[in-house]
């Protein structure tokens, strides 16, 4: 039995055993005898102050021994899985490049002169020779700043047989799509790809969203 002048055990000690006896005494039953003996045990009169009676019967033994406090469970390190780390989002792309093939496409053959024309009212020989003019200038600054090649090197209309893992980014299918690879079909436009792009190197305080300066007559 404790001592009466042992310290008091602190709060949280005294939840956690409540809840290991209670426990225990719930599955084990020779320990719940054990526990029950002792709470006879301890509702016994200190032993200056007990009764003969009460004396004889602890030297005989009828009272049991107080039950030894279970030893508290060790508790395994809990793993906490690390933060996962959120991906970055994708930087937008640089437009500075755009605008200046886009510029080019503009001082060499007027194109978004062209585009921005309302030509509703043209004739088509008008439309004609402007477009003749724009396609010269345009073909000249695309062919000066970049390398083209095409996609496909079949013939347009030729048939072509697409096997699976083909590259969805280099073929579109069109018309009507079903089932899986192999797939066969008639090449209606071979494709383009930019093989290489060279581009003029802006100057200090360049403003690439320029696209064409506006032009005073003095």
């Amino acid at each position: 039995m404790a001592d009466l002048h042992d310290p008091p055990l602190p709060w949280s000690t005294r939840l956690w055993f409540a809840f290991a006896c209670f426990f225990r005494v719930l599955f084990d039953p020779q320990f719940a005898a054990r526990a029950w003996q002792a709470r006879e045990a301890a509702a016994l009169p200190p032993a200056g102050r007990r009764e003969p009676e009460q004396l004889e019967r602890a030297r005989e033994g009828s009272a049991p021994p107080l039950a030894e406090a279970p030893e508290p469970a060790k508790k395994e390190p809990v793993h906490v899985p690390a933060p996962r780390a959120t991906p970055a989002p994708p930087a937008p792309p640089a437009a500075s490049s755009a605008l200046q093939l886009l510029a080019l496409l503009q001082r060499e053959g007027r194109l978004v002169d062209f585009l921005e024309q309302d030509i509703a009212s043209f004739g088509d020989a008008d439309v004609g020779v402007a477009a003749r003019m724009v396609h010269e200038g345009c073909r000249k600054a695309l062919r000066g700043h970049a390398k083209l090649a095409p996609v496909r090197r079949e013939d347009e209309g030729a048939r072509v047989t697409l096997e699976a893992g083909y590259n969805p980014s280099e073929i579109k299918l069109i018309g009507n799509v079903s089932g899986s690879a192999p797939y066969r079909g008639v090449l209606r436009h071979r494709g383009w790809r930019a093989d290489e792009l060279s581009l003029p190197t802006p100057v200090a305080g360049h403003d690439a969203s320029i696209i064409a300066p506006a032009e005073v007559e003095l």
